[in-house]
C-alpha cells in the first residue's frame, strides 16, 4: 500500500475503520483481492512477480499491511521483499510479539518499510525506513486516528493530514459505509508546495505522487481498498480496482465473522 487512514478502538461501535489505495506500476502483474486457495483463510491481494502481499485480513482477525519508505538510505537494494512482512504474519502461527521480535533482528533484509500488524484489541507499528537508517523500537498503538504513506508513521504529507481531517468529520457522521471510507483516499488534489524530504524527486513527479488518488500511464493507484472491524467481530471488507485512465475494472466485497483458532 502507499496510503493507509485509519481509526483504531476511536468509534464506540468499531475496532478498526481502514481506506487505503495500492499504488503500482501498472505493467506489474497483480491478482485483486480474494481468499486465497493455498491459505483458504487469508483474504489478499496478490503481488504475481514476488508472490506476497501488500494488505489482508484472515478469518481469524489478524490484520496486516505495508507501504514502502521513500526515506530509506539503503545504497543496494536488500534480498527480500517486503511484500513477504504481511504474508509472514497472516500465514504464520506466532504471536505478534513473537514475529515483530525476528523482524527487529531481520529488518536490514528489506528495502525501506512501514508494517502494521492487528490482532484483537491490539495494532502494532513498524518501520525501517527512519532517516537515520536504524529502525526504532515496534510501537503499541493507543486508540486513535492515523495516517500513513510511504514515511514514518502519521508524518504530516498534505495527502496524509487530507486524509485524517476527513475521517475525524467522519466519525461524528451516522453514516460509516464503504462509500463514507473511500473518499478518505480518494482525492486527486496535489500539493502546490514542496514535501520536506522529498526534495530528491523531481518536481513534476514529486507532485504527482502528492496526490491521494495517482493517475499517470505508467504508474498510478491500482486499487482501494476499505476495511472495517465492528466490536462485534464482523468484519467488512471492498476492494475496487482501477486501470491506467482511472476507469473501474473490477470490485469486489466480503463479509464475515471472525472465528476463533488459528490462521
Amino acid at each position: 500500500m502507499c496510503l493507509l487512514v485509519f481509526a483504531h478502538r476511536a468509534h464506540p461501535d468499531f475496532r478498526l475503520l481502514l481506506a487505503a489505495n495500492r499504488d503500482e506500476f501498472h505493467a506489474r502483474a497483480t491478482l485483486a483481492a480474494s481468499f486465497w486457495p493455498d491459505y483458504p483463510a487469508l483474504l489478499a491481494g496478490k503481488d504475481m512477480v514476488q508472490g506476497g502481499t501488500w494488505m489482508g485480513i484472515t478469518r481469524t482477525g489478524r490484520f496486516a499491511a505495508v507501504t514502502n519508505c521513500r526515506n530509506s538510505n539503503a545504497a543496494t537494494l536488500p534480498p527480500r521483499s517486503r511484500g513477504e512482512l504481511p504474508l509472514g504474519f497472516l500465514t504464520g502461527k506466532h504471536s505478534i510479539s513473537g514475529y515483530l521480535d525476528w523482524l527487529v533482528e531481520h529488518a536490514e533484509q528489506y528495502a525501506g518499510f512501514n508494517l502494521l500488524l492487528g490482532e484483537g484489541e491490539d495494532l502494532w507499528y513498524f518501520g525501517n525506513g527512519n532517516s537515520d537508517g536504524q529502525p526504532q523500537p515496534p510501537l503499541l498503538l493507543p486508540p486513535g486516528v492515523y495516517g500513513l504513506s510511504n514515511a514514518q508513521l502519521d508524518t504530516p504529507w498534505p495527502k496524509v493530514e487530507r486524509g485524517k481531517q476527513r475521517l475525524y468529520s467522519l466519525l461524528d457522521d451516522a453514516t460509516l459505509d464503504h462509500d463514507a471510507l473511500s473518499t478518505l483516499v480518494n482525492s486527486t488534489q496535489q500539493s502546490n508546495t514542496r514535501i520536506p524530504g522529498q526534495e530528491h524527486l523531481d518536481l513534476e513527479l514529486e507532485r504527482l505522487l502528492s496526490a491521494q488518488f495517482i493517475q499517470s500511464e505508467s504508474y498510478g493507484t491500482r486499487s482501494s481498498t476499505t476495511l472495517s472491524i465492528s466490536q462485534e467481530q464482523e468484519v467488512t471488507w471492498r476492494e475496487v480496482n482501477f486501470n491506467c485512465d482511472a476507469a473501474v475494472i473490477g470490485s469486489r466485497s466480503e463479509s464475515f465473522s471472525i472465528e476463533p483458532g488459528q490462521p
